[in-house]
């Protein structure tokens, strides 16, 4: 809802479940809706909100072999013109096996992939920005469940929903949005890794460097991949840095704005104000450079000169 808002070109849609009212205590979907696709409602929903956006509905479950082809393609195919990849791709899915079926795509197409999540207990999720070969995929350092091989469905407990708070999820979902379009419109810093713990309202982020022993053969082919485009770049000239004058940030400077070193406090003008009663400082700072050169020049200027001719002088100044 947020790119839609925002006006993204085009969203392509991707579940097999119905609307029940279960869900009714998350976002976006309506008690009216309840029995449609998620694929379907979202696109109505969406659909009223901006109508100028292309959405691509997609019912159907990633993670069997005949969908993960149609997967595939519509990531492949599925851009703006209709037969470019996508430009990224996003997840919010609640399970391991969709999450090892989009890595597996993803690094196939060389995609980059945004994934994120809440916990069980829906006081904490994450986000987490995956580009193959450059950054940890998702079995590079896979869940425990993922990495022993362990049936999913075996630990789910009957008649037991996990947790869900829209709070929570409000959050984590604006988290994605903000990084996605930080990523798609190239501004600000894209977060690698961004967590949160609602508890302690805890946000910390990391990088996540690939595995170079990962278990899959594509993301261990991405990463040799990246490797050997870093060594085909030409190492930075320092020189061409510090010749080069930088151009103006506002070349016409319609408000003519200028710079008045005036007010700047002069370091080497004098000692520095005496500190406050309790305050000390922490090192003693240096001398200024000038003052340096004052002293040295001192020095080299009544070199050689005896006690005569510095009296004469002192006699002069005081006359």
């Amino acid at each position: 809802e947020m790119l839609t808002r925002c006006g993204v070109g085009k969203l392509l849609l991707f579940d097999y479940d119905r609307v029940e009212l279960a869900n009714m205590n998350r976002l976006f979907y309506r008690p009216e809706q309840c029995g449609l696709s998620k694929v379907a409602a979202a696109k109505n929903t969406l659909s009223a909100i901006n109508p100028d956006v292309v959405f691509s509905e997609h019912n159907y479950n990633i993670t069997t072999a005949e969908n993960f082809d149609n997967f595939m393609k519509a990531l492949s195919t599925g851009g703006v013109s209709g037969t470019s990849p996508v430009s990224l791709v996003l997840s919010c899915v609640d399970n391991f096996t969709a999450r090892v079926a989009i890595n597996r795509a993803c690094l196939e197409l060389g995609l980059t992939w945004m994934e994120s999540g809440v916990s069980e207990d829906a006081v904490s999720g994450h986000i987490q920005v995956l580009v193959p070969g450059q950054t940890a995929c998702f079995e590079c350092a896979p869940p425990l469940v993922v990495a022993t091989g362990i049936d999913e469905s075996t630990l789910k407990r009957d008649n037991v929903c996990a947790a869900s708070l829209p709070t929570t999820m409000g959050i984590i979902a604006g988290l994605l949005s903000q990084n996605t379009l930080k990523y798609l419109l190239g501004f600000g810093t894209v977060t690698p890794y961004l967590a949160y713990n609602a508890l302690l309202d805890f946000f910390p982020s990391m990088p996540l460097l690939p595995n170079p022993a990962c278990t899959n053969a594509h993301c261990r082919a991405c990463q040799r991949q990246h490797q050997e485009n870093i060594a085909k770049q030409p190492p930075p000239s320092a020189a061409s840095h510090h010749d080069t004058p930088a151009a103006p940030l506002h070349a016409d400077n319609q408000w003519g704005i200028v710079l008045d070193k005036s007010g700047v406090p002069d370091d080497s003008s004098g000692p520095a104000a005496p500190l406050a009663d309790g305050l000390r400082l922490a090192y003693a700072p240096a001398r200024p450079a000038l003052a340096d050169h004052q002293a040295a020049a001192t020095s080299s200027s009544t070199a050689g000169a005896d006690i005569s001719d510095l009296q004469a002088r002192l006699h002069a100044l005081q006359s």
